[in-house]
């Protein structure tokens, strides 16, 4: 199957494509966007991927699900299009980020900026019907994202994985914590945010962790 995803990505995992389940899962979101709203765009579908090729990721952070309001989601986990109201798990990404390294609100909530220096903004499930959360999970997603992170986890040294949640903690599971930074808090919704995400500091120890390994921090 041709897949339109980077071409490294493409190389990683080529064995996916192949997978009864991946061709299940095409079938069904090609009906999906045919019959009803999808996000995002289906161009964007593997942002995540396109812009963070698979050489160049040392920072994870796995999401759930895109966000489904209109405007909102463009294939990056917890990121939103220019000019879009920021939602309240990212407001808290930012008032962390602020208190972590005295960085300022930005203006915009598009992560790009990050994706583009290596963080790979992955979702487990990477499209949703249009207000209708979690209506794409258990279709195949779950078990490709879940591929990407293995071939990360085991193909590449020093990499840092950010799991905020508990689903994304049970996801990230099997990573290998002698080979990469695995940091785990409670997730930034304003439900979990005051049980553990603030304060967490992982963004200065991601840094931490990547300078002592030769890599250039990010500058989030």
């Amino acid at each position: 199957m041709n897949v339109q995803i980077e071409e490294s990505w493409k190389q990683q995992l080529a064995h996916e494509f192949e997978q009864p389940y991946f061709v299940r899962l095409t079938d069904f979101v090609r009906r999906e966007y045919a019959v009803t709203t999808i996000y995002p765009p289906g161009r964007l579908i593997f942002n995540a991927f396109n812009l963070c090729p698979f050489d160049r990721v040392k920072v994870v952070i796995i999401g759930q699900d895109p966000y489904h309001g209109p405007g909102q989601a463009h294939g990056l986990c917890f990121s939103v299009n220019d000019g879009v109201k920021f939602p309240p798990s990212l407001v808290n990404i930012f008032k962390e980020l602020q208190d972590d390294l005295g960085v300022p609100l930005p203006l915009t909530g598009n992560l790009t900026r990050w994706a583009e220096q290596g963080v790979l903004l992955l979702n487990a499930t990477l499209t949703v019907r249009a207000h209708q959360a979690g209506s794409h999970q258990r279709q195949g997603w779950e078990e490709f994202t879940d591929a990407a992170i293995r071939r990360l986890a085991e193909g590449r040294e020093n990499l840092v994985f950010l799991l905020w949640g508990a689903y994304a903690q049970k996801k990230g599971a099997f990573i290998d914590r002698s080979r990469h930074l695995v940091l785990a808090s409670a997730h930034p919704s304003p439900l979990s945010a005051y049980n553990g995400f603030f304060g967490n500091r992982h963004f200065s120890r991601a840094n931490e962790y990547l300078a002592t390994h030769g890599k250039e921090p990010v500058n989030w």
